[in-house]
């Protein structure tokens, strides 16, 4: 950890939404980052280059977490590692080999690699979706760290996406138990916020999709949101206190679209917002009182809106 003085530290995925943030939130504290890309020539990362003080301390390093020699080379000589990086797949002919065995195997990469450099901890990012989604929760239960979705149910209803992320973060925990590596895990809601790099992220369309309308009732779905800029809080806090430990769920607003929908439209008033909603999908109510306990404070839902409504209207996205 680096409550004595700042280190270097690897983010794998540099170029994503939330390793963009996070590295620009570490850059900013005095921290030098190996941040791990595919091609560290492409211009998609070029907004890395544009962060506080990346000229001095940002080192891009070209990485596949399905190449172990080529993580083991970035994180050598760092501190602390942030695994931030996610196979981007979510479909294929054969789901357990497509997206569930890189989810795992990209995963166990890092963590190998880590034990190998004896890095003193690892910053895993997980998602909430491997804590919710099981059917035996009771209805009104308040879930915390101490529970984990149901893998069986997640293949079995076809939920590959989920059964990856709950596969990676089960073996995360299984090898960090056996090899005596210092793990400690961040479980997002849906992230939004402003970007920094280039691509859209998934998550950026569920806000999109509310602002085209259309005929058809929309799915009242129920949803978990956190803010991208809050989430690099958490996972900076994480690292840095030496008494966390474990998983830390990180969401900050529970909130229904057509609730959003509302919210949107007295700030946004001349969009075209859906007209009705229908049944959706709900999930259970979600505790981050231990990250909170370390210190996480997050920002209000409206200004996460507002920052996220004007940067796609900046890139054009609206």
């Amino acid at each position: 950890m680096a409550e004595n003085g700042k280190k270097s530290v690897c983010v794998t995925g540099a170029g994503g939404y939330v390793a963009s943030w996070l590295i620009k939130l570490l850059l900013s504290n005095g921290y030098t980052v190996h941040g791990t890309v595919r091609n560290p020539g492409d211009e998609k990362n070029g907004h890395l280059w544009k962060l506080e003080n990346a000229a001095e301390k940002l080192k891009l390093v070209k990485a596949d977490l399905f190449d172990f020699d080529s993580i083991l080379a970035a994180v050598n000589g760092c501190d602390g590692v942030f695994h931030v990086a996610s196979p981007s797949t979510t479909s294929g002919p054969n789901p357990e080999v497509d997206i569930v065995e890189p989810a795992v195997k990209g995963t166990l990469n890092v963590l190998k690699a880590c034990s190998e450099a004896k890095t003193q901890r690892v910053v895993l990012v997980s998602s909430f979706v491997a804590v919710v989604i099981n059917p035996s929760f009771p209805k009104d239960k308040v879930l915390d760290e101490a529970c984990w979705s149901d893998k069986e149910f997640c293949r079995n209803t076809n939920n590959w996406y989920c059964f990856s992320k709950i596969a990676a973060e089960a073996e995360a925990w299984a090898y960090a138990e056996t090899n005596g590596l210092n793990l400690v895990s961040v479980c997002p809601g849906i992230i939004l916020g402003p970007m920094l790099q280039h691509t859209p992220n998934a998550s950026t369309f569920i806000l999109l999709d509310l602002f085209k309308g259309g005929d058809e009732a929309m799915e009242n779905n129920l949803r978990v949101i956190v803010d991208v800029r809050d989430v690099a809080e958490a996972m900076k806090l994480v690292y840095e206190r030496s008494n966390a430990q474990g998983r830390y769920i990180c969401t900050s607003h529970m909130i229904k679209n057509e609730d959003l929908v509302q919210d949107l439209k007295e700030i946004y008033p001349d969009y075209n917002y859906p007209k009705s909603f229908k049944q959706g999908r709900g999930v259970p109510q979600v505790s981050s009182e231990k990250l909170q306990g370390l210190g996480w404070k997050y920002r209000t839902l409206k200004q996460t809106l507002v920052d996220s409504v004007e940067n796609c209207k900046q890139i054009g996205l609206l």
